[in-house]
């Protein structure tokens, strides 16, 4: 993984010549190592490097940020001011674009609510209209060079990948509604990089940081204990947006609050604490008895519960173009809503676990039991056996005829 050596290409260095390397970097006084790791990271160099270069190659910041596809706002605003330039030169590109071939024998599985097709993302994508969909949740390959059962290609140079993400993200935005909702998981690496694509054509709405920890040792670096899960809407304002509560931790031996609310127990809503954009509580799915796959990394059932709970409606149709084990299929046939999606690879575990939907039924119900209550039943129970206070005890005691009546407070007066 890396870029593709834009950097040398640029200051016309051959990228396999250590020769060349070392000669350009005794002519610019900048080290070898550092060289390569502009090359290698495509990072446009600054302060006296930039400097150096200038002077010794007559190769300028802004020819490098065009040759390296590394433009800022400034690079921009001089394309727009030259664009009907640029437009002229491109004319002969653009007549040579061609519209990628539908497929339509690709359906594997039909449910009661949606289809299942085992396709490319882009082929499939092409085949779903233009704002037809009302959320969109993907989970893109990270690129890893993981071996997946599709045998894909997840080591693409970075440039590549993004470029490939960039048009699938592209079509999705396409196929929403006015309104519709985009969610997109993937590695902080990669969503921070994408960000700015998704900027240009949707409304920001947050950045999810969802708190997975794997305990895995990691030297060199602060342990990367989150997962980042971008949220953006077609639109100035999300059709949909319900999202759910959580209950407030407790101690799980003696039921305690984890957290003093002192004095304004009184202003706690009954239904539970408002969700954040930090997400502390979904678990990786490593237990067998939840887990559909050997291998790849799965989502948990809790994760597009939330989602689906958050931007759409039942009968609204979700979209995922990354099938995996197929939980964003399950959960939205479960919660009443319409679905398309597709998978690259074996579409086997996906139909499997569809003719076992009750075990995923009943995960669900567990998980939902859980919500919306500042504590859930079990818990308020051995709340109420200690003595200790509940959203209805606080509302009781703070309940209008526990107040003093007008007579009762003139008496105080006197």
């Amino acid at each position: 993984m890396g870029y593709s050596n834009q950097f040398f290409n640029a200051l016309g260095v051959d990228p396999k010549s250590r020769p060349e390397i070392n000669k350009l970097a005794k002519r610019v006084r900048i080290p070898s190592h550092r060289l390569s790791y502009y090359n290698e990271k495509n990072i446009l160099p600054s302060g006296s490097d930039m400097v150096q270069i200038e002077e010794e190659l007559g190769v300028f910041e802004l020819d490098l940020a065009i040759k390296m596809g590394r433009l800022d706002h400034a690079s921009t605003e001089l394309i727009q001011q030259n664009a009907d330039e640029i437009l002229a030169l491109l004319k002969d590109h653009r007549n040579s674009i061609k519209p990628n071939p539908k497929d339509t024998d690709s359906l594997v599985y039909q449910s009661t609510l949606g289809s299942l097709h085992q396709a490319d993302c882009l082929d499939f994508l092409t085949n779903i209209d233009s704002d037809s969909v009302d959320l969109v949740f993907a989970d893109p390959p990270f690129n890893l060079a993981k071996l997946y059962p599709s045998n894909m290609d997840d080591n693409l140079r970075v440039e590549e990948y993004l470029k490939w993400s960039e048009q699938w993200l592209k079509e999705c935005i396409r196929t929403l509604k006015p309104g519709g909702a985009l969610f997109t998981w993937n590695l902080p690496l990669w969503n921070s990089q994408l960000s700015g694509f998704l900027h240009s054509r949707l409304t920001f709405k947050h950045w999810v940081a969802a708190d997975i920890k794997y305990s895995l040792p990691i030297q060199g670096r602060l342990y990367p204990s989150h997962y980042s899960l971008l949220y953006f809407v077609k639109g100035e304002q999300p059709n949909t947006f319900h999202a759910d509560r959580l209950p407030t931790p407790t101690c799980p031996k003696c039921f305690d609050n984890l957290k003093d609310y002192g004095g304004y127990k009184h202003k706690m809503n009954p239904k539970g604490v408002s969700l954040t954009d930090i997400w502390t509580d979904i678990p990786p799915v490593r237990h067998a008895k939840y887990k559909k796959r050997e291998g790849a990394n799965e989502l948990s059932v809790k994760l597009l519960d939330r989602v689906i709970e958050m931007a759409s409606n039942p009968g609204d149709l979700v979209l995922d173009p990354f099938g995996g084990s197929g939980t964003t299929y399950v959960v939205a046939e479960l919660k009443g809503r319409r679905w398309l999606g597709c998978e690259l690879g074996p579409c086997d575990v996906i139909i499997d676990r569809f003719q076992k939907i009750e075990n995923d039924e009943k995960h669900l119900e567990r998980i939902r039991s859980e919500l919306n209550h500042l504590y859930p039943e079990n818990i308020r129970k051995e709340r109420e056996r200690r003595g200790l206070w509940t959203a209805e005890s606080v509302a009781k005691k703070n309940s209008p005829q526990d107040y003093p009546k007008p007579e009762e407070l003139q008496l105080f007066k006197n």
